[in-house]
């Protein structure tokens, strides 16, 4: 298994249980207590330094590992929808890779179907 397989499987799992209940009442937990140490520790700088060094690496890491899990999603639907532009007659299969356009050509593609949403609405508008 490559690298890349293994941050992927690494990155799913973390995702995954980082989004459920027990996860966030941990993180709750984590916070609860460290407030409660305050006084143990007379609010001192290290006291501080202790939450904030943690969640800023959590957080870091995080980033990454969301990131990771959003682009594989953004892939699969991708794939998903092109299937579908393929599957129906009629369906402009043009549009089946924007994401790979230029932004001057999707500013192109959104005037034209801004302009064919105008016309539409002109045709219901005249039938009412």
């Amino acid at each position: 298994m490559s690298i890349g397989e293994s941050f992927a499987r690494f990155a799913k799992a973390t995702a995954k249980q980082s989004g459920q209940p027990v996860t966030f009442a941990l993180a709750v937990l984590v916070i609860v207590a460290w407030a409660v140490t305050g006084p143990l520790f007379h609010f001192s700088d290290t006291w501080q330094l202790v939450i904030n060094t943690g969640t800023t690496i959590v957080t870091f890491l995080m980033v990454f590992l969301i990131q990771n899990t959003q682009n594989r999603d953004s892939v699969a639907m991708q794939i998903k929808l092109d299937e579908l532009l393929r599957a129906l007659k009629g369906a402009h299969t043009a549009l089946a890779d924007l994401e790979d356009l230029t932004e001057e050509e999707l500013d192109q593609f959104k005037a034209r179907y801004v302009k064919l949403a105008e016309e539409a609405k002109g045709k219901s508008s005249r039938k009412s």
